[in-house]
């Protein structure tokens, strides 16, 4: 019978006593919308010792995937080497500074994974993360890359046995933070930021409720900034790990990192933020765009109501396009200075 999503108590006392049962191949994958907090739950991981996750986002893993055959027999060193330029190509600055235990030289790591017989797209990229790992004396991988919560069932078919924690977010703190940063998600409204936000949320659930319990974990952004002993408990619980206050001390130099708010304390007030910065009337957008998924994850809604009508939704979207397409467009200096 297909099991229901992991939904463990962070209160259990039996949280911190979990025995090391670490499977040495068996990857994990932190997943969510962008802006939900999976950066901060990525770092507070690294800091596991038996846990190796990049600082970045790998991005390439899917559209790799997708591309096998293109590169032909990977028996080839040639060919291997091709794969190796692609992932620089497509992500350049994560293979050159965010693997933290191994040095990005395709030509050794060709001859490296020719050597240990690996001749698949699934055992090079997987060859890629295991020899990071090993660099850094780590047991186990994982990857942090927001968007692969839409490509779980792919990801799947390459590591039927791969773990997902998926990190939720109330949707109006993500849209905020979305809207914020406008230019790199494109998110120009809030009606389109709630949208967003769903996308990604009931994609997460929806391909988790499919797993066995002991491979997906929903875990809230507000319970890891609250209770973040708690909340890292059951992570630790979920993964077979046992419990170090590693994971609490994340901020440490050899911990590494790109982002400033990572190097203080955790942000306890980004949860609640729309609150008191999000105007009436766009609380009132993303609640009836959205406020349905926000009481099925557990996230109260203010103003309740009926749904947008169709035809302000259709204004919302084009009104997104449109702004995405103008802001492409303008040169890089006059879009800087207006943001």
């Amino acid at each position: 019978m297909v099991g229901q999503p992991e939904r463990v108590d962070p209160r259990s006392p039996s949280l911190h006593a979990c025995p090391a049962r670490t499977a040495l191949h068996r990857p994990l994958f932190i997943v969510g919308a962008p802006r939900s907090g999976t950066t901060l739950l990525q770092y507070m991981l690294r800091a596991h010792p038996g846990l190796s996750i990049p600082t970045g986002e790998s991005h390439f893993i899917v559209p790799l995937m997708r591309d096998e055959a293109a590169y032909g027999d990977l028996s080839q060193r040639e060919n291997v080497v091709a794969v190796l330029q692609a992932m620089h190509r497509q992500r350049a600055e994560f293979v050159d500074t965010d693997l933290h235990g191994l040095r990005f030289d395709v030509q050794a790591l060709a001859d490296r994974f020719v050597a240990e017989g690996r001749r698949t797209m699934r055992e090079l990229v997987a060859g890629l993360f295991e020899a990071n790992a090993r660099g850094e004396g780590k047991p186990r991988w994982g990857d942090k890359t927001p968007y692969y919560v839409l490509q779980m069932p792919a990801l799947l078919g390459w590591w039927p046995q791969a773990q997902f924690i998926h990190v939720v977010r109330d949707g109006r703190d993500v849209a905020l933070s979305l809207m914020g940063r406008r230019d790199d998600f494109y998110v120009y409204n809030t009606y389109f930021a709630a949208r967003y936000w769903e996308q990604y949320v009931e994609a997460g659930r929806t391909h988790g409720e499919a797993l066995p319990p002991r491979q997906y974990l929903e875990l809230r952004y507000e319970e890891l900034l609250q209770a973040p002993r708690q909340a890292l408990g059951a992570v630790c619980d979920f993964l077979g790990l046992e419990f170090q206050d590693s994971v609490l001390d994340y901020r440490r130099p050899a911990g590494g990192g790109k982002t400033p708010l990572l190097q203080g304390p955790l942000q306890t007030a980004n949860a609640g933020k729309w609150r008191h910065e999000m105007s009436p009337s766009q609380v009132r957008v993303f609640e009836r765009a959205a406020g349905a998924t926000l009481e099925r994850f557990g996230y109260p809604v203010s103003t309740p109501g009926p749904r947008l009508p169709l035809p302000v939704r259709a204004a919302y979207r084009w009104h997104n396009g449109m702004v995405a397409r103008w802001r492409q467009w303008r040169p890089a200096d006059e879009v800087s200075r207006s943001s």
